[in-house]
């Protein structure tokens, strides 16, 4: 499909997604520092089975994440939503979500929360997707139906948000 060149050239996202899970877990850290800390588990007892979760979480996160970007990378189209897409991708992790790399940035997200057994930045995760959201993912949406109409449409048809 040849795009429509009155269009925007990029998707217009002014703040790193990475930025934002950044900001999301470091405000949740400094909350559960400063103001009071909300455990996720107690006794060390407790904490072998989430320590095994948060790792997995953390392992996974950057597994999906990655492969997200390998099969970007593959197809030569930008990682980053800072430059223009060349295809509308639906292979590899691309089958199963639309946003694999953030999937991947939110799972890494919550094993780091529960790695660090801090209950604030898992409170935050809402505020943070949302924020994803909004400076973000309905900036790329609207950038892709534009972009590659009915074919990113059919898409988005086809192949779920998150998972």
């Amino acid at each position: 499909m040849i795009r429509d060149r009155s269009g925007p050239a990029h998707p217009g996202v002014r703040v790193p997604p990475p930025l934002v899970f950044a900001a999301g877990l470091l405000i949740g850290l400094a909350l559960d520092r400063w103001i009071f800390t909300i455990p996720i588990a107690g006794g060390e007892g407790d904490r072998a089975p989430l320590t095994i979760l948060g790792w997995f979480a953390l392992v996974a996160g950057v597994a999906f994440a990655a492969w997200g970007m390998i099969t970007f990378r593959r197809a030569r189209t930008a990682i980053v939503p800072f430059r223009p897409a060349r295809t509308v991708v639906s292979s590899g992790p691309y089958r199963w979500s639309r946003n694999p790399m953030y999937v991947g940035l939110t799972a890494l997200y919550t094993g780091l929360a529960v790695l660090l057994n801090a209950g604030w930045p898992l409170i935050l995760l809402p505020l943070v997707l949302t924020a994803l959201w909004f400076f973000a993912i309905r900036r790329e949406e609207r950038y892709l139906t534009h972009a590659f109409g009915d074919q990113y449409i059919e898409y988005q048809r086809r192949v779920r948000r998150w998972l």
